[in-house]
This record gives C-alpha cells, sequence and structure tokens, in this order.
C-alpha cells in the first residue's frame, strides 16, 4: 500500500511522542523566525526557509504561507508544498478557505493532482475558488473529464460558476472534442450574463473549431463586439487547420481593415494558408504588411514567408529572404533545404544542408524526404548511413522514409532489420511507423509479413492509410479478388477514402469487373467523394478496358481534357483496341470540342504500329496537319520492318534523310 508523503507528515505532526504541543511565542520570536524564513528567501533557499516554517511549533501569519504557497508553486516544488499544508492545518485549526485554495493550486503545479483532490475533498468549507482551483487543476493537468465533472459538481453543490470557471470548462470541452458539450457550456456562459467576455468569446470559437463546426465558430466570433489580436489569430487558424486557407486569408486581410495588429503567428498561419492554396499573389500582400508592421526579422514570419515561396514555385524569392542578415536560424536553414529538396533540387538541397552550422533531426528528415520523393534511392541510401554515423537523434519521421527507401530499392532484408530497431527501440505502437513497415513488406511482394504478421500487430490503432496500404500492395501485385476481398473487410472498421476507391476502380479495370467498378463508381457519387485526378484517370482506365466510355462520360458527367484522352489512347493501345482508339480520337473534336495534340497523334501512330495497321497508319500520317516529326518517322520505319511494308518503309526513310 503507498502512502503519501502528505500523510506521513500529518501523522508525525498529530502523534504527542514526535511534537510538543503548540506552544504560544513571544512577539518578537515569531518576528525573528519569520526574519529568519524571509532572509532565506530572499537569498533564494526555498527548501531552507519551509524547512525552518517546518520546524516551527506554532503558526505565523497567513500572508507568509500565501507567499510560500505561490513561491513553491512557481518553483513545482512539491515536498515543500506539502509541508507547508501541513504546518498550517496543524497549528492553524480553522485555517482560511483562500490558503487552502492556494495549496491545491500549488498541488497542481506540481503534478501532483492527487494531492489537490485530497485535499478538496477534506476542506471543511468551500467556496467558488475553491471549486475553480479544482476544475483548473484538471483543466491544465490534461483530465478534461474530471474537470467537466467537476463542474457539474459544483453547480449540484449550489456554486455560480464566473469567467475564471468557464475559461477552465471551455478548454476542457475543447480537449474533449464533443460539440454538444461546447454547445451546452456555451449556453451556460450566455445564460450566467457572460456573452460579451472577449476572452472566453474567442475559447468558445477555438473549441467550436476544434471540434470541425467552423459555422458555428464563425457565428461566435461575429457576435464579439471588438474582437482583439487573439480571437482574430483563432479564427485564422481554426480555418487553416479545417483546409479552408483562402477563408483563413480574407480573415486574416478583415483583421487588418478592423485596425487589429497581427500577432506574429497570426502572419505565419495566413502564410501557411497561403501556401496551402498556391495563393502567390496573396502571399505577397501578407508578405508586405508584414514588412511595413516590422515583422520581416521575425524568426517565425521569415521561416513561414520561407515556406510559402517554396511552396508557390518562387524558390529565388525564397532564397532572397533566407539570405538577408540575421535571419539564419536552424528553422530558416531547415526551410530553405527543403524547398530545394522537396523541389527537385535535390543536389542544390544537399549543398546547403552540408553548409548548415547546425542541424536537428527535422534537418535530416527534410533532406532525406527529398530523395524518397524523387526515388534517388541510392543517394537517400547513402544519406541514411551518414545520418547514422552522425547523430542518434532519429524519430518516427526517419524511421518512415527509411522504411520508404527499403521498399524503393525492395530491400526486404534491409527492411526486417530496420523492424529490428523499431521493436527494439519502442517505436512499435506509432501507427506512422506502423503504416510505413505495411507498405515496405508489400512493396517488397512480403505478403506474409505485411498481412498476416504486421497487419495484425497494428490492428488496435489501423487507420484507413493501414488499409489503403495493404489494398495498393494486393492490387499491385495483381491479386485482385483478394483486393476486394481486403475491400469488404476494410468497410466494417474504417471509412475508405478517394485513394481508396481509384485502387479499388485499378482492380476492377484489372479483372473487367465493369458491373463492380460502376458500383463503386455510383457510390462515390452519392457519398459526395471528390473525383479527382487520380480517381478520373482510374475511372477512364476502368471503362476504357472495358469498352464502355460513353457511360463514363456522358451517364456519370466526367468532363474528359487532353490528359484523360492522353490516358485513354495509350489504354487503348496497351489493349490493342483499334477501332475504339480510332473512335475515341475523332471524338475529341467532334463530340468534345478538344483538339488534338502532338501525344494524341504519337498515340494514334503506336496504336496503328503495334497492331499492324498499315494503311490506317500511312493514311493518318499523310493526313495529319503538320509534317510528322522525327520520332513519328522512326516509329513509322520500325513498324514497317517488322510488317514487311517496303513501300511505306522507302516513303518514311525518305522523310527521315529530308
Amino acid at each position: 500500500m503507498v502512502v503519501k508523503a502528505g500523510s506521513v507528515i500529518n501523522r508525525l505532526l498529530y502523534d504527542k511522542a514526535h511534537l510538543t504541543k503548540p506552544s504560544h511565542p513571544s512577539e518578537a520570536k515569531a518576528k525573528a523566525k519569520a526574519a529568519a524564513i524571509l532572509s532565506h528567501l530572499s537569498s533564494g533557499h526555498l527548501r531552507k526557509a519551509v524547512s525552518l516554517l517546518f520546524s516551527s511549533p506554532f503558526p505565523f501569519h497567513f500572508s507568509l504561507y500565501s507567499h510560500l504557497f505561490h513561491l513553491c508553486s512557481s518553483s513545482r516544488s512539491l515536498l515543500e508544498t506539502r509541508k507547508l499544508e501541513s504546518h498550517l492545518v496543524t497549528f492553524s485549526p480553522t485555517p482560511p478557505i483562500f490558503l487552502l485554495n492556494r495549496a491545491i493550486e500549488s498541488y497542481a503545479k506540481c503534478g501532483s493532482l492527487g494531492d489537490a483532490r485530497e485535499l478538496f475533498d477534506e476542506m471543511p468549507q468551500r467556496d467558488g475558488g475553491s471549486w475553480n482551483a479544482m476544475i483548473k487543476a484538471y483543466s491544465q493537468g490534461s483530465r478534461p473529464e474530471e474537470a467537466l465533472g467537476t463542474f457539474l459538481e459544483m453547480n449540484r453543490a449550489g456554486f455560480l460558476p464566473n469567467e475564471v470557471t468557464f475559461a477552465s470548462v471551455i478548454g476542457s470541452s475543447g480537449a474533449v472534442l464533443e460539440v454538444l458539450v461546447a454547445r451546452q457550456v456555451h449556453g451556460l456562459v450566455v445564460k450566467y450574463g457572460f456573452g460579451g467576455n472577449v476572452i472566453l468569446g474567442s475559447s468558445i470559437v477555438d473549441v467550436y473549431g476544434k471540434c470541425g463546426e467552423m459555422g458555428d465558430a464563425r457565428r461566435v466570433f461575429e457576435e464579439i463586439e471588438e474582437p482583439n489580436e487573439v480571437s482574430w489569430n483563432i479564427v485564422v487558424r481554426r480555418y487553416l487547420e479545417m483546409g479552408e486557407g483562402m477563408e483563413a486569408v480574407m480573415m486574416f486581410f478583415r483583421m487588418l481593415v478592423a485596425g487589429v495588429r497581427p500577432l506574429s503567428h497570426t502572419f505565419s498561419n495566413a502564410l501557411v494558408a497561403c501556401s496551402s492554396c498556391f495563393g502567390l499573389v496573396e502571399g505577397k500582400r501578407v508578405h508586405g504588411v508584414a514588412v511595413k508592421m516590422g515583422f520581416e526579422d521575425d524568426e517565425v514570419v521569415s521561416s513561414s514567408l520561407i515556406d510559402m515561396y517554396v511552396k508557390c514555385g518562387k524558390l529565388g524569392d525564397a532564397h532572397a529572404i533566407f539570405d538577408q542578415p540575421h535571419l539564419k536560424n536552424l528553422i530558416s536553414w531547415t526551410s530553405i533545404v527543403s524547398g530545394y529538396a522537396m523541389s527537385g533540387q535535390t543536389s542544390k538541397g544537399r549543398a546547403l544542408f552540408d553548409e548548415m552550422p547546425e542541424r536537428n533531426v527535422i534537418s535530416w528528415n527534410a533532406m532525406l524526404a527529398g530523395y524518397t520523393r524523387y526515388f534517388q534511392w541510392e543517394e537517400a541510401l547513402n544519406f541514411i548511413f551518414l545520418m547514422l554515423n552522425t547523430t542518434r537523434d532519429i524519430d518516427q519521421v526517419t524511421l518512415g522514409l527509411i522504411l520508404n527507401v527499403c521498399a524503393g530499392l525492395s530491400d526486404v532484408e534491409m527492411g526486417k532489420q530496420v523492424h529490428g530497431f523499431i521493436y527494439r527501440h519502442g517505436y512499435c505502437s506509432n501507427l506512422f511507423v506502423g503504416n510505413g513497415l505495411l507498405y515496405m513488406y508489400g512493396q517488397c511482394r512480403n505478403m506474409k509479413n505485411s498481412k498476416t504478421v504486421w497487419f495484425h500487430q497494428i490492428s488496435p490503432s489501423r487507420d484507413t492509410v493501414s488499409w489503403n496500404s495493404l489494398l495498393t500492395c494486393y492490387a499491385q501485385h495483381h491479386l485482385s479478388e483478394l483486393a476486394m476481398t481486403i475491400f469488404y473487410e476494410m468497410q466494417c472498421e474504417t471509412t475508405p477514402n478517394e485513394i481508396t476507391f481509384a485502387t479499388l476502380l485499378s482492380v476492377c479495370a484489372n479483372i473487367f469487373a465493369l458491373e463492380q467498378g460502376k458500383q463503386i463508381h455510383g457510390f462515390m457519387i452519392r457519398n459526395g467523394y471528390i473525383i479527382d485526378t487520380v480517381v478520373r484517370g482510374a475511372l477512364v482506365d476502368l471503362y476504357t478496358k472495358c469498352r464502355s466510355m460513353k457511360y463514363a462520360f456522358k451517364d456519370e458527367g466526367i468532363k474528359p481534357d487532353h490528359i484523360t484522352f492522353r490516358g485513354i489512347l495509350y489504354a487503348c493501345t496497351c489493349e490493342g483496341l483499334v477501332e475504339l482508339g480510332k473512335q475515341y480520337f475523332e471524338s475529341m473534336s467532334t463530340d468534345y470540342g478538344i483538339v488534338p495534340r502532338l501525344e494524341h497523334y504519337e498515340c494514334m501512330i503506336d496504336l496503328y504500329s503495334q497492331c499492324g495497321y498499315m494503311d490506317e497508319l500511312e493514311s493518318f500520317l499523310r493526313n495529319m496537319p503538320f509534317d510528322p516529326t522525327v520520332p513519328m518517322l522512326t516509329r513509322v520505319v520500325d513498324a514497317c520492318k517488322r510488317h514487311g511494308c517496303l513501300r511505306f518503309g522507302k516513303w518514311a526513310v525518305q522523310r527521315l534523310n529530308n
């Protein structure tokens, strides 16, 4: 049985064998002791001061206890807090409630919520401050459920909440991410007359935003009479986090119109929002405002500016900011290295990386991510060896990138070594790392470890990414029937996304499962899924292979473009569908008003050449609206050799020579 230190001290204090009865010292003696305690405090010796008080068998002035509780709270001195509380309750039969409240606050700051609750429960009398102290203790101690429960107890006990109460309760509502609870608390704030409080109003906006209810968040924000810089920062950040970057930018500019000076983090959020929607024009406007208001030297703002210009494809502008005096720090170095590496200029990124005066794990990960993004597996592997020989600073992102390299190299043995490292260092419970292992084993065709071993190990926490990784592995290895089975299992556990459906449509195309593909297509439309470029390409592949493109275009409303038709013609070439390919080539201009480009003519030449339709090829070539290019004529010559068309071949050779 574990006995708390406070309980032991209390027993010692009350035990007559250990302590004499409280004496009644002279005023001079009490003042001398208090002066000695204060002397220790002025020298920074809190422990000695509390020990001196604890050894004194008489009470001190309440202001001294209050001061000491404050110092214990600031320095998070748990043992000293316990000594103070024990001395107070021993030598003051009826200690004032406000001092016990300070003790609860000090216990909370020291992280001892058990002591705080024990004292709270033993208090003979409580006031609103007692309840606020306990609710705040739970709220700041990452125990929001207990904070909300204590708030309910407070109401049942007949105590009215105030602004301090609601500040903690609203924060706890945001931590549990329960929008119903947030609405109930919001209603109580209005009921008790605190609806006009800008701090509480901003907190409610924050809670609704965290719960994904931006409509409610915006409505509450608009009801705040004079939102301050914190209010504006909250609404900008929450729009950004909800993926509504342009709305976040618009709120930032509204803030400027309202005459409120943004915080540095507000500038940063606005710039990240511009990056998310590739809003270069808006980003430049934010940049201009930052310069006018003197934020250009702020580390947070400058790093966000570099990131914004990088994401918008303006590496030169990003580098110009990086080269400004006094702006080269670890964050800006990492940002510019990441910019070059992730834009494909890995050599330039590596040169900058090698110049960095200091690095952290984020810097290493940024460079490694660039190599993996552009499939530079050998460079990535050499970089991993350099990293392992240089630093021990590795995190879950590093491990995920290393697993990607193993997958790219199809090196399952190295992947198994990384798996062992993950197991030994306690990363097995990390879902990001688990999904990386799943992907690695799948890419290396080790389906046993991918499905039977690892997939079941992460079953308590696996998500849509886990299912998609396994589904993609089966699809890539042409295990189409098994992939469909996995999809049916997936629906019992999680919600599929666009990537899931794109993979499934590819599976249906591989096994010519037109009806199943139509069902998946219809399911996406009925449930409001986005038909993005990847999904559209998968649909084109499915309907082309199943010879049902009109269903996709006319019945389901897909509007084809140049890229769509290039995919169609390529699919017809792969499947040898000459007549179908010819129909779609002609329909580009007649049905959809799309002028065929060079690549479409090349696809038709490949289609005719591969299938031996030499007469059609000659007619097509002679009727093109432009002269055939050298690559086109080269393909024609090769086709004539394969199919024995001497006359046509001589014509093509002559055109080549000319």
